[in-house]
């Protein structure tokens, strides 16, 4: 039986089984076994290393974004009603770049990258070929598209506001189902392996969710017999696996609902009030100031501006850094050898003339 066959069978079985305290531990069973074969999955295969396979685009700019969706996800219309707004158009409208749209599916069959200037940053924005259902396992060119998804720094997730909450779930478990977790953050969980001494087990909180069982048999499953484990909050089985795993990424996204135009005010309202979702149409050019405005908090960028001594600031050309950048994040930015010339500062009652 192939991978893709005991993959299959996993799922199905999980499906099957109840959830209730009699089956938590075959769950959690099944779900490492499930997270070993997807990662076996997804290592690259010697014969089909070929040149010219992938597309991955080099990291340029001061972020990068990602634009997924299903193949034509943005279309407004039926082709002989009004012409297609896809992927495409969108990085056509936000960008200066031509990406080639058309009614049919499947128009970008290779990453296109773009450039959205906006308060002084340059934020390369990639608009990928449509992800399939199946992306996850190979089909379409499904494994390249999250390859490079997973370099971004925030992933736009473009979905059709006509056809509700189908295309999310679906993306959503693509690439989950690859270790792209959305807008989660990493779980608290210590784990160490050791080369002896067995299972160390220990939580600061209450669990409800593990146990030091459940804990122990989902370490068997991946020949670990010997570890540190120490819970700081109350964490999943699934979680706990991705620990494990230790090649989870972690990023925020933002939903964005395109066609508007085509849905009932109810519906855009619901769909607006949504945690991180946005609300757009392409073909009337409908709120996409906003979405920038959005784009711009969840890449948690901010401007830095210079001046020289004895002058106003120069807000021509500002340093562009992620929230909690220090001074010498902006000192590297200007010149490397500039923070190995910085004095560290007197203590404060020196300087009030107090000491």
């Amino acid at each position: 039986m192939g991978i893709l066959e005991k993959i299959s069978e996993i799922e199905k079985e999980i499906a099957r089984t109840q959830k209730n305290k009699a089956t938590e531990y075959h769950l959690g069973l099944l779900k490492a076994k499930l997270a070993k074969y997807r990662a076996q999955l997804l290592e690259p295969s010697k014969s089909s290393s070929s040149k010219g396979e992938g597309f991955d685009v080099m990291k340029s700019g001061d972020a990068r974004v990602a634009l997924i969706g299903f193949p034509s996800v943005g279309g407004a219309g039926p082709p002989l009603q009004r012409p297609a707004f896809s992927q495409s158009t969108f990085l056509s409208l936000m960008t200066s770049t031509a990406s080639e749209a058309a009614s049919y599916e499947f128009t970008t069959l290779t990453c296109i990258p773009g450039v959205i200037e906006y308060k002084g940053a340059n934020i390369q924005l990639l608009d990928l070929p449509g992800i399939i259902e199946g992306a996850a396992q190979g089909k379409g060119r499904g494994r390249q598209v999250i390859a490079v998804a997973r370099t971004a720094d925030v992933v736009i997730m473009m979905l059709d506001a006509t056809k509700g909450e189908v295309q999310r779930s679906l993306l959503e478990k693509e690439l989950g189902s690859v270790g792209i977790r959305l807008n989660k953050h990493k779980p608290n969980i210590y784990f160490k392996p050791k080369k002896g001494g067995g299972i160390s087990f220990n939580s600061t909180v209450t669990l409800t969710q593990c146990s030091e069982k459940l804990v122990q048999l989902i370490l068997h499953e991946y020949k670990i017999f010997n570890a540190e484990v120490l819970f700081r909050e109350d964490c999943s089985p699934d979680e706990f696996i991705d620990v494990i795993m230790g090649n989870r990424v972690y990023m925020p996204c933002l939903y964005v609902y395109n066609k508007i135009d085509q849905i009932s005010m109810e519906e855009v309202d619901r769909l607006a009030r949504k945690p991180d979702s946005v609300v757009i149409s392409c073909g009337m050019k409908l709120n996409l100031d906003y979405l920038l405005e959005m784009l711009w908090e969840y890449l948690a960028l901010t401007c830095i501006y210079t001046k020289k001594r004895g002058q106003r600031p120069d807000f021509t050309d500002a340093i562009i850094l992620r929230k909690g950048a220090s001074v010498e994040h902006v000192c590297h930015r200007i010149h490397r050898s500039l923070a190995s010339q910085f004095k560290a500062p007197a203590p404060s009652t020196a300087r009030s003339g107090w000491a």
